[in-house]
């Protein structure tokens, strides 16, 4: 199955897993889950409208990532993804 995958579960960092998919699926889990999960899915959702990519499934699990830290991990997952694909 092609997948990329980027980040760690260090605190303040997060891990993003992203496989194609027939329509867009975001799961977040966090350590911050009751104050932040909002804010986390806007994130990777905007991302995602940013790129023109609506047919794939994002998994992020979140240790207290910032926003451009979450953006640049989803945006590495998919060039690793997009690799493999060629």
């Amino acid at each position: 199955m092609i997948s990329g995958m980027a980040g760690t579960l260090e605190s303040n960092d997060t891990m993003i897993t992203v496989t194609p998919a027939e329509k867009m699926s975001i799961e977040v889990t966090s350590v911050v889950d009751a104050f932040y999960h909002d804010q986390i899915v806007k994130v990777i959702y905007d991302t995602l409208l940013e790129q023109k990519i609506t047919n794939i499934s994002v998994t992020c699990q979140d240790k207290g990532a910032l926003d451009y830290t979450i953006r640049a991990r989803l945006l590495t997952a998919i060039s690793r993804m997009e690799e493999q694909d060629d």
